[in-house]
Parts: C-alpha cells; structure tokens; sequence
C-alpha cells in the first residue's frame, strides 16, 4: 500500500540524490520554506540551522544526521532545523568541503597535503567502512584482523579532516546563524501579520452575517 507507483531504478535513485527531482530551486525553495515553517524562537531555529551546517565539514558521513541532532540537543537548538542543516553537504559541495578541511587540517597539524590526496574520497570512507566491519566479525570468528589500512586512513584522511574541519565549520555556522536570524524573524512577524489580518477579515464577516440575520 504504500510503495512507489513508479518504482525507480538505481541509476535514476542515484541521479536523485546528484540532482533532485523538480532541480535544486526547488529543492532549495522546499527546504527555505520548511525551515520557515519550523516552530521555536528563531534563535533557536537559527542555532539549528548552524549546528547542522557544522555538521557537514565533519567527517563523519553517514551520521550527519545523527551529531547534528545531538549537538541541537545539547545547544537547546531546534533539533529538525538541524537534520535540515545538514544538506549545506550535498554530492556539490563534499569535494570543496573536504579540500578545505583536509587543507586546514594539515597546516594545523604541520603536515603536508598530497595535491592528488582529494580523488576518491568515497572510495576511501567506503573502503574503511569495509575493514571496519571485516575486523568488526573478526573479533567472533577464527580471522585475524588488520587495522593497517584503518590507521593510514586515521592519520592521513579522517584525523586531518577533523581537525581542519573545525574553523571553517565554526565560521560558516556562525555566518549562517546571523543571516538566518533576522531573515527568519521578518518572515514570522510577516506570517502573524497575515494571519491576524485573515482572522479579522473572518471575524467582520461573521459580525456581517450575524448582523443580516438578526434583520431577518
């Protein structure tokens, strides 16, 4: 009862996830409006929106989702304005985020940055997704375990990025905080008004018609 009529392919699920149905404008209008929508102060909703963009300079792929909603807890920030948060990392912006963040993070730690090091990013998180499970089982089976590619993977890629991911994170988050603010202020201010100019039209139209019926 409730699957897809239109059951779509793995070539057109992952051309959904690169470039949404209906385009990114809309995609961008959908996620504008629903965060305009979110109920709370908009402190709250903003600090959300910040915790989430945060979120996306961290490594952490795949649990975006699930430190964006900590920190939201944590911050006392609408927690929903964060998941929402989280799509400033998107298949456009995961190559630049994470050049920057690996960038930042060996200057920080007085390394050096390989200029080939960002191709294949995925495969690498993928690949140590894979060893990570592998010697997961390994700890209730006869296999032995290997945790070399894990530990190059620690200092080369996942330590640096976390690290480095830190002040452009903090610096977009806190942009995007003070921009959101008073953007999402007027647009509540905006929506009261509006609504309390319907509920008075309704009120003078019920007065109107309780008036013609007392006539009668």
């Amino acid at each position: 009862m409730f699957r897809r009529r239109d059951r779509r392919g793995l070539g057109r699920a992952i051309w959904e996830v690169i470039y949404p149905k209906g385009g990114w404008n809309r995609a961008y209008i959908y996620v504008k409006h629903r965060l305009q929508r979110l109920p709370g102060t908009p402190e709250q909703i903003a600090r959300g929106i910040a915790v989430g963009v945060f979120t996306a300079f961290t490594p952490f792929y795949g649990l975006h989702f699930i430190a964006a909603g900590l920190l939201a807890v944590l911050l006392r920030a609408n927690v929903l304005a964060s998941f929402l948060g989280t799509f400033f990392g998107n298949p456009l912006t995961y190559i630049p985020i994470g050049a920057a963040a690996l960038g930042t993070g060996y200057s920080m730690l007085g390394q050096r940055l390989d200029s080939e090091f960002h191709i294949g990013f995925g495969q690498m998180f993928l690949r140590a997704l894979s060893e990570l499970w592998y010697n997961f089982k390994a700890i209730f089976t006869m296999a032995h375990g290997d945790w070399t590619y894990l530990l190059e993977f620690w200092n080369t890629l996942f330590f640096p990025w976390l690290v480095g991911g830190l002040p452009p994170g903090i610096i977009s988050g806190l942009v995007v905080y003070f921009i959101s603010v008073p953007a999402i202020r007027a647009y509540k201010n905006r929506r009261k008004g509006l609504l309390a100019a319907k509920l008075a039209e309704l009120r003078k139209k019920a007065l109107l018609k309780r008036d013609k019926d007392s006539e009668l």
